[in-house]
């Protein structure tokens, strides 16, 4: 199809090229007189339409010949793919499938080994911690029973420090239903 109408757009061109010839034929013959700028000038636009129309019918054919040439190439990669799939047949299927699931059994192995290691060091980290934390209660232990008053003290201070947590709870609740009933009225 496409030839048949890139043959016909050169015979078009070809027709308005016979006929620019003619009219510029006409206007050098000697019945007409030379001062006819406006025939002049029409001459002259209908050669620029023309070369116009030529360049642009030589673009527009090399894309299309271009875009034809990649398309046949990609067909030809496509076809050589398609044979070299399909060539080996259930064995080469057999054989992807294979690798696949030993890529999937690494993966796995290597997300196992990550996850022991990670348990590892947690074990490690959490022994070692119950190893800071008896020590410390251990001394604050020998320190209570060595020194009463600062077992006394450690106890005032505790109390105070509940008394306080027990005021500041009470105020804020207060304040709370008071900006809701505020709120409400």
């Amino acid at each position: 199809m496409f030839e048949t109408m890139a043959i016909e757009i050169e015979q078009l061109l070809a027709r308005l090229t016979g006929v620019n010839d003619k009219m510029a034929e006409y206007t050098n013959s000697a019945g007409v007189p030379s001062l006819n700028a406006a025939l002049m000038h029409t001459l002259q636009r209908h050669r620029d339409i023309l070369q116009d129309y030529t360049h642009e019918y030589h673009k527009t054919k090399a894309n299309f010949m271009a875009i034809r040439e990649r398309e046949n190439l990609m067909g030809s990669v496509r076809k050589d793919i398609e044979s070299y799939k399909s060539g080996s047949g259930v064995n080469n299927r057999r054989t992807e499938l294979f690798l696949k699931e030993h890529d999937h059994l690494r993966n796995s192995d290597r997300l196992i080994e990550e996850t022991i290691s990670i348990a590892m060091a947690t074990k490690e980290n959490m022994t070692s911690q119950r190893g800071m934390l008896k020590s410390i209660q251990s001394k604050m232990n020998t320190l209570a029973n060595r020194f009463p008053a600062v077992n006394s003290l450690i106890q005032r201070i505790n109390l105070r420090k509940r008394r306080d947590s027990l005021i500041l709870g009470g105020v804020i609740g207060i304040c709370t239903i008071l900006l809701l009933l505020y709120a409400f009225h």
